[in-house]
This record gives structure tokens, sequence and C-alpha cells, in this order.
């Protein structure tokens, strides 16, 4: 084994306005499963987090519920941690970033960015309700869409079209807090100055930090510019007070990642624990964070860079993973698939779900989908069918024999359980929960195939045969401890109720060995299969009525939405050229095309354009137009179609083709 590594883990801060779901529930059963691994295998591993306490939203939903935000916030890391808990979730503090801990931390990096001249100060015009006396930001916005006229729309996109914009470009903008119609009003606002940082960031973000598809990501931002980072709001406001101003408070997303440092800090207090250990720039500690693909900006840009300004150490690894679907599609509450955390215990074994989500899990930033018929089916199979069975179907030739464990029988056999254990124990490491789930079924096969074809359950019935059969008993005993052992850091609880069957703690300090000539005790079911009936109960209990459908809007971009985005490499793929129309024909037997002859500056392309229903071949020969020429020729029932024309329009008569401006020449690239 390899010397106790010293290692800190965090997971993404739950915000503390809102019960945890599923969603949630994917990254700390993920970092939970890494964290248990470490310590199974003898190192010092510790798992903080904490809510995220502050912002307007719970300011403005402490209002709304009649209570201070301090007890809102209260109310939602009780519910909280009582969530994690029933999942398993072992933290070894869950604090909260509105805490003395992270309140001096904050004012301590803030003043030694300041003093380090990463701080920068500029008055900003914002939308601001004037009910309220509370500057809003765009999601508290609501309107028209600009483009599409569409209603009821936020003030930074449209829903419906996919427009983007400014509050400011919104058709009868509105408060969503008052109703109010915002007016613009000017502040003065605090930023940190990230593009100081591009140069360390360019290198830090490709030191093996980042999984590689994320620092690839990063790049592009890196190199299309870096932004000064807004890190300052106005009261009212729920938060910490920056320093030395007056009715300017800290923008969330700077105190959350502190709350990092906060909670550790609480934790290190109360139990004499070195902190600055962990967090001093000469560390020699592993720091690690879990989180979602949708914060990678503020904790491999931001995040970095404002401890490397502050003297502090940066992550020893950002640990990112996609998004959780369920049957396929985004969580839905009309659909009953956006599962909160308290609804899914009120039905379901939560050990289910660790099993299920470690099988799926690999280190990529892949999305991972809950399909509810493979969770059943695999659950099922592999837990139950599998890995209990083990011990179900030896356990009582054992106890009837005395209880006692023979010696091993099939040493070669027991080798292949050993030798697996470091394999499996790198795909921990790595994160590659799903390989590892996969070798761990793998054994259980065999176990099971030796225990078949041994039959012991035969053999019992045969005089004299005792000793083989308690010997056989005896390995698929102990092929059942080697699996739970690699098991443990996703089933503690299974795991737990096997401990007290065999009468012994399973540790992965060191190699599995075999145990023999020691007791085991009575054998009670470890597992249930899943119950689709419970399933279905939980999917009813979560749906919700659709909302009340949005006024539709009207207009090409709402008859044809946008397709997906994509990247200017992409685009730059499609060579545009501009084309002179030489000939055009009826084609025979055809009743929307026609056969285009296009000089693209020396060379002839014919190709068959669906445009017969708006022109006349004679009114088009002689035109300019701009043509796709580098097109895979496409072969049809009246020839071979070489490239294709561009042209706007519904359909039928009312279809436009393009024609660039006087000037242009055949064969000119379309820039």
């Amino acid at each position: 084994m390899s010397e106790r590594r010293q290692i800190l883990v965090t997971s993404a801060l739950p915000y503390a306005n809102g019960s945890l779901h599923l969603g949630h529930l994917l990254e700390h059963i993920q970092t939970d499963i890494w964290v248990r691994f470490q310590q199974t295998r003898g190192h010092d591993c510790t798992y903080v987090c904490a809510d995220d306490a502050h912002g307007t939203a719970i300011m403005l939903k402490a209002e709304e519920l009649g209570i201070s935000p301090e007890a809102h916030i209260d109310n939602m890391k009780a519910e909280h941690m009582a969530d994690f808990k029933g999942f398993l979730i072992n933290h070894h503090n869950y604090h909260s970033t509105h805490s003395d801990e992270n309140r001096q931390l904050s004012s301590l990096i803030y003043e030694r960015l300041k003093a380090n001249g990463h701080i920068a100060s500029r008055t900003i015009t914002q939308a601001f309700d004037p009910e309220k006396n509370l500057f809003l930001a765009d999601r508290y916005i609501k309107g028209s869409c600009p483009k599409c006229k569409a209603e009821d729309q936020y003030g930074d996109n449209c829903e419906v079209c996919g427009a983007t914009y400014s509050p400011a470009d919104l058709i009868n903008p509105r408060s969503v807090i008052s109703g109010a119609t915002p007016v613009k009003k000017d502040s003065e606002h605090f930023f940190f100055r990230l593009p100081a940082f591009e140069d360390f960031l360019k290198t830090w973000t490709r030191s093996g930090t980042l999984q590689p598809e994320v620092a690839n990501k990063l790049a592009e931002w890196l190199d299309s510019g870096l932004q000064e980072w807004d890190i300052s709001r106005d009261a009212p406001y729920f938060g910490f007070e920056i320093p030395g101003e007056k009715d300017k408070f800290f923008y969330v997303w700077l105190d959350a990642p502190i709350g990092y440092m906060a909670s550790h800090k609480n934790l290190c207090d109360r139990t004499g624990a070195d902190w600055d250990a962990i967090w001093n720039k000469d560390s020699t500690a592993e720091l690690y964070h879990f989180i979602g693909k949708d914060i990678v900006n503020f904790h491999a840009l931001f995040w970095p860079a404002m401890l490397s300004s502050a003297q502090f150490r940066t992550p020893t690894k950002v640990c990112v993973h996609g998004f959780l679907t369920v049957n396929g599609k985004k969580m839905s509450k009309s659909r009953g698939t956006f599962i909160n955390a308290k609804s899914y215990l009120e039905h379901l074994n939560p050990e289910y779900l660790r099993y299920y989500f470690a099988a799926k899990l690999g280190a990529s930033v892949d999305d991972l989908d809950l399909n509810l018929e493979d969770f059943v089916n695999r659950v099922n199979s592999d837990l139950v069918g599998k890995v209990v069975n083990i011990a179900s179907r030896t356990a009582k030739f054992v106890q009837k024999a005395g209880g006692v464990l023979a010696a091993n029988p099939e040493p070669e056999l027991w080798a292949q359980f050993v030798d697996a254990g470091e394999s499996i124990a790198r795909c921990y490491e790595d994160r590659e929960f799903g390989r590892a789930m996969r070798e761990i079924m793998a054994l259980a096969d065999t176990a099971n195939e030796y225990i078949a074809a041994k039959a012991p359950w035969s053999l019992a019935k045969e005089a004299g045969k005792e000793p083989e059969v308690l010997a056989i008993c005896s390995l698929g005993i102990n092929m059942f401890r080697a699996l739970l052992t690699y098991l443990k850091p996703v089933l503690p609880a299974m795991t737990e109720a096997a401990e007290a069957f065999l009468g012994e703690t399973l540790a992965w300090d060191k190699p599995v060995s075999y145990r023999d000539g020691e007791s085991i005790n009575d054998f009670k079911p470890l597992m249930t299969r899943i119950d689709t009936k419970a399933v279905d109960a939980m999917i009813e209990a979560n749906k919700q009525p659709e909302p009340a459908p949005e006024a539709k809007a009207t207009g090409p971009l709402a008859d044809e939405p946008l397709a997906a985005e994509i990247n200017f490499d992409d685009f730059a793929k499609v060579d545009l050229r501009i084309a002179l129309i030489k000939d055009a024909q009826h084609v025979e037997g055809a009743d929307k095309l026609l056969q285009l002859t296009l000089d693209i500056g020396g060379e002839t392309r014919n190709v068959f354009s669906g445009i017969k229903s708006a022109y006349q071949p004679e009114d088009l020969v002689g035109k300019l137009t701009v043509m796709v020429a580098n097109l895979a020729p496409r072969k049809m029932k009246f020839g071979m179609s070489e490239g294709m024309v561009l042209a706007a329009g519904p359909g039928k008569k009312e279809i436009y083709l393009l024609e660039p401006h006087a000037g242009a020449k055949p064969g000119q690239r379309v820039m």
C-alpha cells in the first residue's frame, strides 16, 4: 500500500433556498464513494461541505415566508442535513456560508486582493425596481421578446425563439418582484481583475488539475479574453458587507467557494486539526473539489485566481461531472421525474441509487441517465441476484456444519478475487466507478458459476460429503467477503449488516486474506428486490400539473427555432461561393425541382434545387446566387447534384433565392 495521504474533499454547496433533488445526490454520492474508498485504504481523508446561504433569492423567499433570512437558511440546512444522512453521505462537517469563519476569510481574501491591485471599481447602469428599491438581476425582469414578441420572457433570453438580448431590449419590461416598470440607475460596483491572471490560468488549467475536455472548454474562454468579474451587489442584499464600504455586499459567488475553507476551519477549530496545513500555499496535502459542469468557470477560473492572489494553495483536482437526466430527458415536474431526496427515501432504499449511480459514473463530464427500468433490473440482478445470492446460498450449509469456516479448497480461484483488488482500487481512485462495478460483478458471476457447478445443495444429500460441502460454501463466504470489501464505499449500510453476519469489520488497507477456522453468525436477508410499484408510487408522488401554456409567438423563429449552437470551427468547414446561373431547366417528372448549371469561376456544377414553385427557368439565367460548394455530391433520381444554392422562405411561391450585391464575381468566397 502507498504512504498515508492527507486529503481534503468538497462537493459543490447546495443553495439554501430549496430542497435537495436527485441531481444534488448524484454529486454527493459520487464524492462520498470516493472519500469512503480513500478511508478504507487507510488515508486521512476529510469531507466538508456547507449550504450556500446568501443572495437576493434567499432574502426574497424569507420575506415571502414571513421569517428572517437567518431562520430560513437554518430550516433549509436542517432539511439538507437530514436528506444527506438518509443517503448515507458522511460529511465530516456540514456548515453554512453565513458563518463567522466565512465572514472573516472572505474579508481577508478581499483585503489581500485589494492590496495586490486586483480589485477595481467603476460606475455601472442597472435595472432598478423603484417600488422595492432593489437592483434587479436579469432573472427578476420579464417582458416580451424583442425578436419574436413572445410574452413573459426573462431579461436575458427568450425560451420561445432562443434569442439573447439585454433587459433593456425587452418590450414592456416589468419587475418579477413587484410588477413595477424597471428604471435605469447608476451604482458603483467592485470588480476582480481576472484578466491579470490569464497567463497563470493558461498554465494552471493545463496542469492536470482538470479533465482534458474541461481544459479544452476553458481554453476557448481564455483565448477569447477574460473579463473583469463583478463581485459586489447593492443593498438590500443578504450576505456579507464589503469591508470599508457602505451598503455594498459581496456577490454570493465570491464567498461561496470560500465556504469550503470556512467549513474546514470550523471543523479544525472544534477538533484541534491544523487548518493551515491544508490551505497554505506550500501545502503538500491534496485538495479535491467535486462539481457539476455548469459551475466550471467559478471553480476553474475565478477561484484559483483568487486563491493565487491571496497566497493560498490551489486545488489538486477539480472533478467535473455532467448533468442527470431521467429516462433520457431533463428532469420534469409534470412527468414526476423531478424527484426530491425526501420523496425518494419515502419509497426506496438509498443504496439502490448509490449503486446505480456508481454503476454509471465515469471520470468524464458526460451526462448520466437514470433509466428507471434499467435501475430496477440492474439493482435486482447485480446486488440481489448476484452478490447477496452468494451468501444466501452458502451460509446455511456453513451454519449446519457448526458455523466455522473451512480451509480454502480452490487457491487459484481465490487468487482471482485477491488479484482483482488493485485493479478495482485504481478504478475507484480514478473515479471510474462504472468500470469498478463491472469488475466486481464479473467476480460475482465467477463465484455464482463456481457454486452452481459444485451444487452443494445436491452434495449435502450424499452421505460423507459434509467436509466437501463445508469447503465449497466456506469459499463462497470468502468470495462474498471480498466482494463486500470492494463494494463497501458504495454500500456502507449493507456492508455493515454483512459484517454483523460475518463477525468482522471488512478492511481494504491490504490485500483481502482468506478467512478460515473462525465462526460466522446467522445469516439474515441483506437486501430485498426493488418493487416496481414503489418506483411508480414515487413518480406519482412527484408529479405536478403542467403550468398554463404561454402565449405562442409568431414569426419565422417561432415557426422554425434556431438549430443547435455550433462553434466557429464547424462553420468554417462550410465553403460558400458566388455562383453564376448559366442555365436553368425544368426536370421531367419532378414537381419541385429545377436543374441549374452554375459557374463558380472556371468550374461548372450541376445542381438540382427545389425552387420550381417560385421561379421560371428563364428568369434565373444570368443571375448571381450563393451556393454551398463543398457539399458532397448527392445521387438523385434525376442525376447527380453537386452542391446546394441558398434560399429563404416558408415554401411554395414564397421562396427567395439569395442574390449578392453587384460587384460580386463567380467563384468568390462568401466570408
